[in-house]
């Protein structure tokens, strides 16, 4: 498999977690929606991948200033910026028959 001029080394199989026959059509939120959304989605996340801890450990070791938040929404930026790069080149190598796509219906 070539990916611009890239020799890779085997196949890669992409599917998704589960079938979920919804999904919020997040580019038409208005802003104060697509917080609410994002805060839900990050509790969720955070109880999901939680094992540990106490809320009062955590607090403490995250600390009362807003560097956290800042910081984790730099991540969350840049994050869904390299995401939208990849994305866009995943299509330009199925376009141009680099990789070969499947997509279940």
């Amino acid at each position: 498999m070539h990916i611009n001029g890239a020799q890779q080394a085997g196949d890669f199989y992409v599917r998704q977690l589960r079938d979920a026959k919804i999904s919020p059509l997040v580019e038409r939120f208005d802003v104060a929606t697509l917080f609410a959304y994002a805060k839900l989605c990050g509790r969720n996340l955070a109880r999901a991948y939680v094992k540990t801890g106490n809320a009062w450990t955590i607090s403490g070791y995250l600390g009362k200033g807003g560097e956290f938040e800042e910081a984790i929404g730099r991540f969350a930026v840049a994050y869904a910026d390299q995401t939208e790069r990849d994305h866009a080149e995943l299509k330009k190598a199925v376009k141009s028959g680099d990789i070969d796509a499947y997509v279940e219906e």
